[in-house]
């Protein structure tokens, strides 16, 4: 979107209103509604004093009417009685039902006062009342909101963790049908055999914690160890290797270390590791010695796990430290692109609407609201879009915003629209 142009009124020049020169604009638009809503709402404040002090001075008037009414009426009830006998009864009646008649209206225009200061009072309570029932509303659809967002997300983890469950113990199973066929070739094979049953336990148990991974048994003959397991993460990267080396002898040698690190470098793997029923002196469960792991059997997921978060953690600061200097010129381009400057000159828009509409907020606050929170969803879109495009740009090296993230959609999601008060339209 081309940058908007102003002519000068004197010399005629085009200028192009850029976002430096726009800013002054914006703030001194801003200055003048915030000041003329101040106005109106002090001009507000006058009127009801105004009003307020009318009624007082209408409710004093009639007091002091009714005490000269009041006065009146004894002397001329005093009067009437000194000339009794001068005047007829006929005259007394009318002059009574004169003096009736004037305080009934008097009454009728203090009734009226009286009515129109109630009506103001009741149309005041009205609208406070309608502007709770609408807070209170609008939260409670936001409350029944989190309900339901968190009740299917829990319904969607049950039913994850039942199906990981099945899925574990159908390997589990699978494990001790194999284990316990091993174990018995085992114990009816050598020595040998018994080597290549833990070889075969050690390659299922890898295979069945990290089904991701690849592990690849190694052949007899070749640069030795038992197995490869090839690291892969959760994008499908490769990150490394480790060489497994299984061992079920009831003595250590000393000698199984140089020629497993002999066979890591063959193999290229990042790290050896060794899975053996007898340690070293001085080594419990499991350490590394000359830069190699060794583990008991029992330890040897744990080990695993952890040897195979280091290399995933490498891999990725590989990654994200490749192409630094690419990203940064993206970045750089999309700054200065015609794109971010849509986008921001989107937000200013929406703001400067929104700056327009306080003018008339007193007199329609209910329909504003609604328009309101249009306005700022579309900010908000636009933010998040922005936040998309430099995502998609610098990958896993952009910090994460927790409020933008999938996550946060099970405590901070965005409420819908509550329903108005009876009788209220939107724009």
């Amino acid at each position: 979107m081309p940058d908007a142009i102003i002519g000068c009124p004197k010399c005629g020049a085009q200028i192009e209103l850029t976002e430096a020169l726009a800013a002054p604009l914006v703030a001194e638009i801003r200055r003048k509604s915030e000041a003329d809503a101040q106005q109106r709402e002090k001009a507000l404040l006058s009127r009801e004093e105004a009003l307020a002090k009318k009624t007082t001075d209408l409710q004093g008037q009639v007091a002091r009417l009714e005490l000269t009414l009041s006065e009146r009426l004894t002397s001329e009830r005093e009067k009437i009685a000194r000339e009794q006998e001068a005047k007829a009864q006929s005259a007394v009646e009318v002059r009574l039902k004169e003096l009736q008649a004037s305080l009934v209206e008097k009454d009728r225009k203090l009734q009226a006062a009286q009515a129109a200061e109630l009506t103001v009072r009741q149309a005041r309570e009205k609208l406070e009342e309608q502007q709770r029932e609408w807070e209170l509303q609008k939260q409670r659809d936001m409350d029944a909101e989190r309900g339901r967002v968190r009740e299917a997300a829990r319904n969607e983890l049950l039913e994850q963790t039942r199906l990981k469950d099945a899925e574990k113990d159908k390997v589990i199973n699978d494990l001790k049908g194999r284990i316990d066929e091993l174990q018995r070739k085992a114990d009816q094979g050598s020595q040998q055999l018994r080597g290549e049953v833990a070889e075969l336990a050690l390659e299922e148990l890898l295979r069945a914690k990290f089904p991701r991974d690849t592990i690849e048994p190694v052949a007899k003959g070749q640069f030795g160890g038992d197995c490869v397991q090839r690291v892969v993460n959760a994008t499908g990267q490769a990150c490394g290797a480790i060489l497994w080396e299984s061992k079920r002898t009831k003595t250590w040698q000393d000698g199984w270390l140089p020629k497993l690190r002999d066979d890591q470098r063959a193999a290229r793997a990042e790290i050896a590791a060794i899975c053996t029923s007898t340690l070293p002196k001085g080594v419990e469960r499991f350490d590394c010695i000359d830069g190699v792991w060794i583990c008991e059997p029992i330890c040897a997921a744990p080990l695993a796990m952890a040897l195979r978060h280091s290399l995933i953690e490498a891999a990725s600061s590989r990654v994200a430290s490749e192409g630094q200097h690419t990203k940064m010129e993206q970045v750089y381009q999309y700054l200065c692109g015609p794109q971010f400057r849509q986008r921001v000159e989107a937000i200013v828009e929406s703001f400067t609407t929104m700056m327009q509409d306080l003018e008339a907020e007193r007199r329609v606050i209910t329909k504003q609201w609604a328009k309101r929170e249009k306005q700022i969803e579309r900010v908000i879109e636009k933010t998040v879009g922005m936040y998309g495009d430099l995502q998609g740009i610098a990958g896993r090296a952009l910090p994460r915003i927790e409020s933008l993230e999938l996550d946060s959609l099970s405590g901070a999601s965005i409420a819908p629209r509550a329903a108005l008060p009876s009788g209220e339209a939107l724009d």
